[in-house]
């Protein structure tokens, strides 16, 4: 049985535009600059107050990375916001160069990410973003979980000094799915109770946490132990968390809203089988195909990213074990 007293809060992207703007009132160097994008990554409000700090490029993706770019180099505490799907794939040269290479701590904000565009379709998703900046040296990646942790990034990525990109899906998300208050970039959150040992390891990102949540519970409620990290840092990786999850662990489950290529399940696999740390292992993400037409949640349960799905897949991997 799942539990359904969790709140549920705002989308991400809503937390991070409120979060923004109460920082940018406070600091009149944080600037926002957007490729028509406001409207979609909430900053309506921020425009209307501030308007002296918000620069609308139009829709020129790359024009946005640069322009951003350069704010950054005269000082500016720059937020470049745009479609994810757009933003990563038009504008990576830039994100490349201009950015990281550069290495101008311009905060890259990608908005509507995933498959948030639902049936808009392919051309709309952003499946490729992880394996396209993790061959970028110099830009950390970062996708929050739920409310909490979209506030606690957006008040850290203000002063981080390093290049960094931020995604953020449209989903409304619970408001805290850990019981820790403390949020740390590349230090991975773990949601369950902690113990010597477990049955499953589950290990998620972004908005396949809360799914990776609730399929813990399931599988408690079949007395089945369970680790669910929210791996919010893709770069820089938690390591440490992966390995002791693993060892501590029959089987391992990774989730993320990501083509099973190139994303966090691919880096986890990597990162074990170098370490000779071997156990039953599933990569659950989008397949190797054009994606279905469908909201995000027809889609997600399309590719087996629920709860149920999910619980079915670790009590799979862990028949597997025990032969």
């Amino acid at each position: 049985m799942t539990d359904n007293t969790l709140q549920i809060g705002k989308a991400n992207l809503e937390v991070f535009a409120q979060t923004l703007l109460e920082l940018a009132e406070e600091d009149r160097d944080i600037l926002v600059v957007t490729s028509d994008s406001r409207g979609s990554g909430k900053l309506v409000e921020f425009g209307e107050a501030l308007p002296k700090q918000l620069v609308e490029i139009g829709i020129a993706e790359q024009n946005l990375v640069g322009v951003s770019a350069g704010l950054s180099s005269s000082g500016k505490k720059v937020f470049a916001v745009s479609p994810a799907c757009f933003l990563t794939a038009r504008a990576l040269e830039q994100i490349k160069n201009d950015v990281a290479y550069s290495d101008h701590p311009v905060k890259v904000v990608g908005i509507s990410a995933g498959v948030s565009y639902g049936s808009l379709g392919t051309t709309h998703h952003s499946l490729h973003d992880f394996a396209a900046l993790q061959a970028i040296n110099n830009i950390d990646i970062i996708v929050p979980a739920d409310n909490f942790e979209a506030r606690e990034v957006i008040k850290a990525a203000v002063y981080y000094p390093k290049p960094l990109y931020i995604r953020f899906g449209k989903k409304k998300m619970p408001v805290n799915l850990s019981t820790d208050s403390l949020f740390q970039i590349g230090k991975a959150s773990q949601l369950t109770k902690k113990r010597d040992q477990y049955d499953v390891a589950i290990i998620a990102n972004g908005e396949t946490v809360y799914p990776a949540f609730l399929a813990s519970q399931i599988l408690a409620d079949n007395k089945i132990t369970s680790c669910v990290l929210s791996m919010h840092t893709i770069r820089p990786f938690d390591e440490e968390a992966v390995r002791n999850a693993a060892l501590q662990s029959k089987v391992l489950l990774t989730v993320e809203e990501h083509s099973v290529n190139g994303g966090m399940g691919s880096r986890i696999a990597s990162l074990l089988m170098q370490a000779g740390i071997y156990r039953p292992l599933k990569i659950v993400g989008i397949p190797d195909e054009h994606t279905v037409a469908g909201s995000q949640v027809e889609i997600f349960t399309h590719y087996g990213i629920t709860p149920d799905d999910l619980a079915k897949k670790a009590l799979a991997l862990l028949e597997v074990s025990n032969k």
